[in-house]
């Protein structure tokens, strides 16, 4: 199963990132959407989870809960904006991933057997940082295998 993880949008959905999305399965945004057309675009790709971020207060997007957990065979993945809110023992909790997004950094970490993945910022590009996404393969034994896309070249 490809889940197509993406974060930081801020209101700006780019036309290369739809195609890194096509043949996804599902489709996690990790927050700051910005606009809530980004998640009715996104919604006609694949089945879509999405997270609140700092920015999202309006519309739908300041609907959307602040963390999900979710679970894709057998793997359980949990979803916030800002990894400085995680408030819980991702090992103990029986976590396979933390996934995240606000720092606009993209980073592929195993702590202790978990996950810690951040996609980067698929919006507007900030400071040096690249715009990119995410890719997470999970098994059909939930063995995750994470890779990051750019969007853009630096």
């Amino acid at each position: 199963m490809r889940i197509g993880v993406i974060s930081d949008t801020h209101g700006l959905l780019r036309e290369e990132v739809l195609p890194l999305l096509s043949g996804c399965e599902r489709i996690l945004h990790l927050g700051d959407v910005g606009d809530d057309a980004i998640l009715d675009a996104l919604a006609k790709i694949a089945p879509l989870t999405a997270v609140r971020g700092n920015i999202d207060r309006s519309g739908r997007c300041a609907q959307l809960p602040e963390v999900e957990l979710i679970t894709e065979r057998g793997a359980s993945l949990y979803m916030l904006h800002d990894r400085q809110q995680l408030d819980l023992t991702p090992e103990a909790a029986g976590l396979a991933a933390v996934l995240c997004g606000h720092t606009h950094q993209p980073l592929v970490e195993w702590k202790r057997g978990v996950l810690f993945l951040n996609p980067g910022s698929c919006g507007p590009r900030r400071f040096r940082l690249p715009v990119s996404c995410a890719w997470l393969e999970v098994s059909t034994d939930g063995k995750l295998t994470p890779r990051l896309i750019s969007v853009l070249p630096e």
